[in-house]
């Protein structure tokens, strides 16, 4: 099959890579030429990757254009962040099937990937590949599992025919609105328990409170949207937030970290070097959430915490203090 990937951060590079390894004529695009150049002659993605070989066998280019008309009649993935896709949705005037897999809401629309899709593209295949995943262990071959989620079965299957292999396993859904909610809100609550984790009173209890409540946050804005409960239970629920809430890669849990140990968020963002897309995605989920009159204590006390509103202490404080009441409703 002829693979496309348009983005050449770590995960576009490392489901490349994956792609390329399982005999896919797969084509790189990095959006700076410098990048593109240091990719084919180095063979390795240092700034993101760095230590992993990249297959001989994958092309790596600058050209837009050229990336396009090769997965034009096999698969075309984005792999730029949220910001992006927008504008990469609107590059692809033909029919052919789109994955993505950017995880947020967009900032200002407040709208998931397939929203965005639906509206550039009403009535062709398109769907999101996400999941319990960080880059660099997709990237050396380790065990992972993904979902492929999209209203057209047929686009799911490609998924599967291009990344299903001994090393990672890719399962369908056609609950794309659950698996985006899921991958979009697990990143805020990545960056509460690094919080949690970060501030020396609070404890592994804290923890799995936080983690808990946290899905119960992802759920009843995924079903107000629509989204099946069983969903959040699964690889883009339960999976990627404990992934993502508990890893050492993780770049959101690390931004929750370094708040709690002090730090202000135009630091934490420097030191970072890379993009966290809960700190950017936070305040769109609060929004979406409030005008469908959802509660999401825990989102509400991240925001306000990226806003420097309240200290990250206090955020924990507060949300011990709201009023019982029963688990479930």
């Amino acid at each position: 099959m002829k693979i496309a990937v348009l983005g050449a951060g770590a995960w576009g590079t490392a489901l490349a890579l994956a792609a390329a390894r399982g005999g896919h004529d797969t084509r790189l695009w990095a959006r700076d030429p410098a990048q593109a150049r240091a990719l084919r002659e180095q063979r390795c993605n240092r700034r993101y990757l760095d230590g992993v070989d990249l297959p001989p066998a994958l092309a790596v280019d600058a050209d837009h254009g050229a990336a396009l008309a090769h997965g034009r009649d096999g698969l075309t993935l984005i792999a730029t962040p949220m910001s992006a896709l927008r504008t990469q949705l609107a590059a692809v005037t033909d029919a052919r099937p789109l994955l993505w897999l950017c995880k947020g809401f967009e900032a200002g629309s407040g709208a998931l990937g397939h929203e965005i899709a639906r509206a550039l593209r009403p009535g062709r295949p398109g769907g999101v590949l996400s999941g319990p995943s960080f880059a660099l262990e997709v990237a050396r071959g380790q065990p992972t599992a993904l979902v492929a989620a999209s209203e057209d079965d047929a686009c799911a299957a490609l998924a599967v025919q291009a990344f299903h292999g001994p090393a990672l396993r890719v399962y369908t859904s056609s609950d794309i609105t659950g698996v985006e909610v899921g991958g979009a809100v697990k990143n805020v609550m990545a960056i509460a328990t690094g919080i949690v984790d970060g501030l020396p009173q609070a404890g592994l209890n804290a923890r799995a409170a936080l983690i808990t409540r946290g899905l119960a946050e992802m759920t009843r804005l995924g079903l107000a949207l629509g989204a099946r409960a069983e969903t959040f239970m699964g690889l883009s629920g339960l999976g990627d937030l404990v992934l993502t809430a508990t890893g050492d890669l993780s770049r959101n849990r690390r931004v929750g970290l370094m708040l709690a140990a002090g730090g202000t968020l135009e630091q934490v963002l420097q030191a970072l070097g890379h993009v966290a897309e809960g700190v950017l995605s936070a305040p769109t989920v609060l929004a979406r959430a409030r005008s469908l009159g959802v509660e999401m204590p825990i989102t509400e006390a991240v925001v306000a915490v990226l806003e420097g509103r309240i200290a990250p202490a206090e955020a924990v404080v507060q949300l011990m203090a709201r009023d019982a009441r029963a688990e479930t409703p």
